[in-house]
């Protein structure tokens, strides 16, 4: 194996252990956290949520598969996916679309992470869905997915956490939905009512749920860089530090 493709799938490796470990230590915590202090949503309900693939061996039991799967996309027009494909950094990050933490990090974080470090071509964010909270965390998903088909994904997460309230799970039925499409300027919204109900489209929303779980992850919003974790709802300035470590470490 060449030798950057080998640090690659090590550092993917590390990734997976690392977020194992920041899991289990908020598991820990979880109750004393606040809002202020950067909160995250625990999956609940995940176990009833998705079921796994073939590729779902353990990680804890198969570390060699944290490499063959990999975190990591970079794939050229990924809807999900915002900044240079060929960014020293990936921040991979774990969202439930009813979660209300996710909502906190979207209004007060998301942009300024945008401006300091993806437009400057520091960073790429690649988004996970996941769906922790049942059937309308699914439909929610499924949804975002299908404005994403119509290149408007990310303006899509941000009219549903523009709404979002300050605690709870909100409910998302179908007309909310489609509002939100017309919010965050989907052309064609009557293939989107179409399609945000797609099969396919849940499915891929479960799938990614199902490895969610194989990787640790058991709380939201959930972030991993360059072998190291972050959990929470946290300040622009703990995202900082996060991304500029990740810089350093990707030269």
């Amino acid at each position: 194996m060449p030798r950057h493709e080998l640090e690659r799938s090590l550092r993917r490796s590390r990734i997976l252990n690392i977020v194992l470990g920041v899991v289990a230590v908020a598991a820990l915590v979880f109750g004393l956290v606040q809002l202020g202090q950067g909160g995250s949503d625990t999956a609940e309900s995940a176990s009833n949520t998705a079921e796994s693939g073939d590729d779902s061996a353990s990680v804890e039991n198969d570390t060699g598969s944290a490499a063959t799967v990999g975190i990591e996309r970079r794939i050229e027009g990924d809807p999900m996916a915002i900044g240079d494909i060929d960014a020293p950094v990936v921040m991979s990050e774990w969202v439930d679309f009813r979660c209300p933490f996710c909502a906190v990090y979207s209004r007060d974080t998301f942009d300024q992470i945008v401006t300091e470090f993806v437009d400057t071509g520091k960073v790429r964010i690649e988004m996970h869905d996941v769906a922790f909270f049942g059937d309308e965390s699914v439909r929610a998903a499924a949804a975002a997915r299908a404005a994403g088909e119509q290149g408007r994904y990310f303006q899509f997460v941000k009219a549903v956490y523009d709404a979002a309230p300050e605690s709870g799970h909100p409910d998302l039925p179908p007309a909310q939905l489609i509002e939100f499409a017309k919010t965050a300027g989907v052309p064609d919204i009557a293939k989107f009512t179409k399609d945000m109900d797609r099969e396919d489209l849940k499915q891929a929303v479960n799938e990614s749920t199902a490895k969610a779980q194989q990787y640790g992850v058991s709380s939201v919003p959930m972030f991993a860089s360059n072998g190291q974790a972050i959990a929470g709802a946290q300040p622009i300035d703990e995202f900082r530090k996060f991304l500029k470590q990740a810089s350093a470490e990707a030269q």
